[in-house]
Order: C-alpha cells, then sequence, then structure tokens
C-alpha cells in the first residue's frame, strides 16, 4: 500500500473518530453503573460527553473536503 493510498482512504482520522466514539460510550457507560454518582463523576461525564460533540462536528467539517 502505498503512502497516497494511505492518505486518500483517510484512515487515521476514521480510527481516531472511532476511539473516540467508543471512550464517549465507556465513560456513559461507567456512570449509568455507578450506585450513587457524585458531582464530581456528573461534571467528568458532561465534559468527556461534550467534547465528543466538538470532535465530531470537526470531523464532519473536514470529512466532506
Amino acid at each position: 500500500m502505498s503512502v497516497e493510498t494511505f492518505l486518500r482512504w483517510k484512515i487515521l482520522p476514521r480510527f481516531m473518530m472511532l476511539a473516540s466514539t467508543i471512550m464517549s460510550w465507556r465513560c456513559a457507560e461507567w456512570f449509568m453503573d455507578l450506585p450513587d454518582p457524585t458531582s464530581q463523576q456528573s461534571a467528568f461525564v458532561s465534559v468527556v460527553v461534550g467534547a465528543m460533540t466538538g470532535v465530531f462536528g470537526i470531523w464532519m467539517g473536514h470529512e466532506h473536503k
């Protein structure tokens, strides 16, 4: 596989989006499994899921180019 083919398939950005999605999903699952979540844990999950919104927006903006 040539470097041009690798870059054209955009494997790395798609892998990073997949990794970010899985991380966000696992964080939400962790939070939902907590018996008595604290406000700090709630804030952490809020930041992670909120960051995922930005990641998704940036990824969608660059995907059409």
